[in-house]
């Protein structure tokens, strides 16, 4: 039986880590280089890059290390690719076919499409014809409103037309390989996944669903686990504030008899 992926989220903004919640709040972590080197440390599964700057290009306002001091979302990746030894997908500002063809350049093993996919669908099979199904993922931003919950664009602030399970069966006939399902009421709250979301899309869904926003405890992943056909659970803050946090998470989880990788380090 393939194994469930445990996958750290970071959140680059303007050259920095961030943490974020609710999409308005962004607190600064730092240098965005070290906590690929440690999550790669702890056998991360996959790792996701979400660039969340308004810009293309932007200062890390460091300059005690070995990179210049400013740089771009490809000179980006092919740092990070040089101490991360476990897949990495990008995300963030991707528009056209040049720009995903020369992320995979630079080192990216898959890369997450959002803005680019409401605006044009048809980009994604464009995308997945180009470099194939499992390249693409397709990241989505999701808000509950009375019982209904509706995709949303512009960084999790604007409300779109589109209902979730109509914009998931659209990504997955388009050809997406993954669907990254992002809670932006939950997001950096520490009280866990939506379930409800989580348990209608994946139990619908004929492509793997990654699990992202909310995760306080390891007990969330679990939950995650337990109670959906989730593929994967993601996280990002959580993370950050524990040493060898992916080795306790996985051995959290294997304790439970869950289907994740045994724990081990690098």
């Amino acid at each position: 039986m393939k194994k469930k992926r445990i996958i750290p989220v970071l959140l680059l903004k303007d050259g920095s880590l961030v943490q974020s919640k609710q999409f308005k709040r962004h607190q600064n972590l730092g240098n965005p280089f070290t906590a690929v080197k440690r999550l790669s440390n702890w056998a991360s599964d996959e790792l996701i890059y979400l660039d969340i700057s308004r810009k293309q290009s932007y200062s890390k306002k460091r300059t005690d290390l070995n990179f210049s001091n400013v740089f771009s979302p490809t000179e980006l990746i092919k740092e990070v690719s040089k101490v991360c030894f476990m897949p990495i997908t990008f995300g963030g500002g991707i528009r056209k076919l040049s720009e995903i063809e020369l992320l995979v350049k630079s080192g990216a093993d898959k890369v997450s499409i959002n803005t680019i996919a409401l605006e044009d669908s048809n980009f994604i099979k464009e995308a997945a014809k180009e470099f194939g199904s499992q390249c693409i993922i397709v990241s989505v931003d999701v808000k509950l409103f009375k019982n209904s919950y509706f995709v949303m664009s512009n960084y999790g602030k604007v409300k779109t037309n589109y209902k979730i399970e109509e914009w998931c069966k659209i990504i997955q006939d388009q050809g997406a390989g993954e669907i990254l399902l992002n809670s932006v009421d939950n997001d950096g709250m520490k009280t866990g996944y939506d379930i409800k979301l989580l348990k209608n899309i994946s139990k619908n869904s004929k492509i793997p669903v990654i699990a992202l926003g909310g995760v306080g405890e390891w007990k969330d992943f679990s939950e995650a686990l337990e109670k959906t056909s989730v593929d994967a659970v993601a996280a990002a803050n959580i993370f950050h504030y524990y040493d060898q946090s992916v080795f306790l998470a996985r051995k959290f989880l294997s304790d439970k008899k869950l289907n994740v990788r045994k724990p081990e380090l690098f």
